[in-house]
């Protein structure tokens, strides 16, 4: 584990900012804005935004990405004492890569009624039938995670 910040909401907020930059650069490529970081004791492992669009590839989650580039920079799959931070609450798939990946902990800034799966349509983070879970936050900086994703869709209209 990492060092305990002497202010976590203060620390999840700077680390919700970082991934909020990652999803901004979607833009450039027409991607959905959503950005997300793998964080271990305050530093930043690996950033990513969506690449779906630019890769044409229905797996290149901001999340997925993050954690592939996290995992190689730790030089293992198992990322014992990570933090995953995304601007969009996590999908099915990507909440399975999460507790797959054994995080420590995910925060999310904006709550996702159509597909998150942290807490909306059902939270596979804290499943009990699986052999690891992973405590959640959400809601950080969650007005400005939104705001940027409403202002892309409708642009798009």
């Amino acid at each position: 584990m990492g060092l305990t910040p002497a202010d976590p909401a203060a620390e999840d907020e700077r680390l919700m900012g970082a991934a909020l930059e990652e999803a901004r650069r979607c833009l450039s490529h027409d991607d959905v804005p959503i950005g997300a970081l793998v964080a271990r004791g305050g530093e930043i492992l690996a950033a990513a935004g969506n690449e779906r669009e630019l890769a044409g590839d229905p797996t290149a989650h901001a999340e997925i990405l993050a954690l592939r580039a996290a995992a190689s920079a730790a030089g293992s799959w198992r990322l014992d004492g990570c933090s995953l931070y995304v601007t969009l609450e996590p999908c099915a798939m990507c909440a399975g890569a999460i507790v797959l990946a054994r995080l420590e902990r995910v925060v999310f800034g904006a709550d996702d009624p159509k597909a998150g799966f942290a807490g909306s349509l059902g939270n596979l983070l804290d499943d009990p039938r699986l052999n690891h879970r992973v405590p959640s936050t959400s809601g950080v900086l969650a007005a400005e995670c939104g705001d940027l994703l409403r202002s892309f869709f409708r642009d798009r209209r």
